[in-house]
């Protein structure tokens, strides 16, 4: 029996290396990867460009007036072998893994109307199948169909450390606790939110990564993703 292109779902908490994974088992599997937390950054970026998400509060009249002046793409990066978000058609793929962007991108993506536009987007890249996507609703909403769901999650200490060493490999000075307090926030504000709240699909495999190793990891999700392909009709 061959082996059928499905859609595979990785939800889970902040820094959990959602992507890291999404990104390893798309190019294995030579699948499509959407990477939907650039896309939730890139909305953040574009509020904060004009200015209706300041100090925290946001304006929501503002950002849904925005929206329609918000123009999202992926365009493949030979040079990093990675396709890369672009904003209105300028790329800033670095400029959203700022901690900046990070403190107020769950602002920005409790809106529903930013969410709406960003699901309808992502629901159209998965409906010819062979796609990897990675965020906090994907099972659950997005692609609830996806023929594989994965949910994974670490312990806050450890998210923060990964994220800390991450942003430091970028030339970032920030301090470990202030990264914890993202990483807590971010939780607290994902799994509260009105709107399509960070939720573990019942049918998803569980994966708590605190103690595997990278290539662990990876052996193990390109197997069930393997076994999964092998198992459809």
């Amino acid at each position: 029996m061959g082996r059928r292109r499905i859609n595979i779902a990785i939800d889970g908490h902040s820094s959990a290396g959602k992507s890291t994974m999404a990104k390893s088992l798309a190019k294995e599997l030579n699948y499509v990867y959407v990477d939907t937390g650039a896309m939730y950054r890139a909305a953040t970026l574009h509020a904060m460009k004009e200015r209706t998400v300041v100090d925290g509060v946001v304006n929501e009249v503002g950002v849904r007036a925005g929206l329609d002046r918000m123009y999202l793409s992926f365009r493949y990066n030979p040079k990093t072998e990675q396709s890369e978000i672009h904003l209105n058609g300028v790329n800033v793929e670095r400029e959203i893994r700022s901690m900046d962007v990070a403190q107020k991108v769950s602002l920005i993506a409790r809106v529903p109307e930013v969410r709406h536009k960003l699901v309808a987007i992502q629901q159209r890249m998965a409906e010819g199948g062979g796609v990897v996507m990675d965020g906090r609703d994907i099972g659950t909403v997005v692609i609830p169909h996806a023929e594989l769901k994965i949910f994974m999650t670490a312990d806050p200490e450890t998210r923060a450390y990964r994220r800390l060493n991450e942003l430091k490999s970028q030339g970032k000075q920030v301090s470990y606790n202030e990264v914890l307090e993202n990483v807590l926030e971010r939780d607290r504000i994902d799994s509260e939110r009105a709107v399509a709240p960070l939720k573990q699909a019942e049918d998803a495999v569980v994966v708590d990564n605190s103690e595997l190793t990278m290539e662990e990891q990876f052996n193990f999700l390109v197997n069930l993703a393997r076994t999964r392909m092998q198992d459809q009709p």
